[in-house]
């Protein structure tokens, strides 16, 4: 079955050859958040319990590391201009792009999978292991998809721009799905008890939101998940 969600024609969209001085500060700390995520133990204890001394050295260096790299356009989305004006263009894709959506894929899958795993446990057992997973499964898998990336078998860290038009949307419509699944998760742990009953409760909020705003996603129905394709529309009689 062919893919019947909504589209965009390269076209028909508004051809921009700068980005302003706005659009590149909001994009940065988009990229604050994905390095500030890596160092997923770290993280955890974060919010199991509070902001350390190790938590705030982390921070400071990834404001510092990123905010040269704003500065000098080596994030995706803060250079002076969109680096891809063509959705179907075989361009080199460029190392900082590719290094950086490494890393965004990272923070969006190695959560997701590793907090469904630890509502699973709890679902089946009863009993909650989320520090003991991270602590022993964060890096591996982590460590995983980085590797991934580099060999560049990911959505929109390729060598090439050519798929741009179609990666886009699968990196956008994870980032949807998780960030709202997990916004979700959150909710439910700090307002339900912790027992049998709302383990199911938190599960079930956890994967339906996954799969619900990955239909949306799929069908082009959220920012930025619509296929760009190149060329005109043509009805076929």
């Amino acid at each position: 079955m062919g893919y019947r969600g909504k589209v965009e024609y390269a076209q028909e969209r508004k051809m921009r050859t700068r980005n302003t001085r706005f659009y590149r500060m909001a994009h940065w700390p988009i990229w604050i958040f994905v390095f500030f995520l890596a160092p997923g133990p770290l993280t955890f204890r974060l919010f199991a319990h509070q902001f350390n001394g190790w938590n705030w050295a982390w921070l400071a260096l990834v404001l510092a590391c990123t905010g040269t790299a704003a500065l000098r356009g080596r994030l995706p989305g803060a250079e002076p201009g969109p680096y891809i004006l063509r959705f179907d263009e075989d361009k080199p894709n460029p190392l900082y792009r590719r290094v950086c959506y490494s890393f965004a894929w990272n923070a969006a899958v190695s959560y997701a999978l590793l907090n469904l795993c630890g509502l699973l446990i709890a679902a089946v057992t009863g009993k909650w292991y989320m520090g003991q997973i991270y602590y022993y499964a964060y890096l591996p898998l982590a460590a995983g998809i980085l590797m991934l990336g580099a060999a560049g078998k990911l959505p929109r860290v390729e060598p090439s721009t050519r798929k741009e038009g179609t990666h886009r949307r699968y990196f956008y419509g994870t980032v949807w799905a998780v960030t709202a699944a997990q916004t979700v998760l959150l909710a439910l742990w700090k307002t339900l008890p912790i027992n049998g009953v709302t383990n199911l409760v938190k599960l079930a909020g956890f994967v339906g939101t996954l799969a619900l705003m990955g239909w949306f996603s799929y069908r082009g129905m959220l920012p930025r998940t619509r296929p760009i394709l190149p060329g005109e529309s043509m009805v076929a009689d």
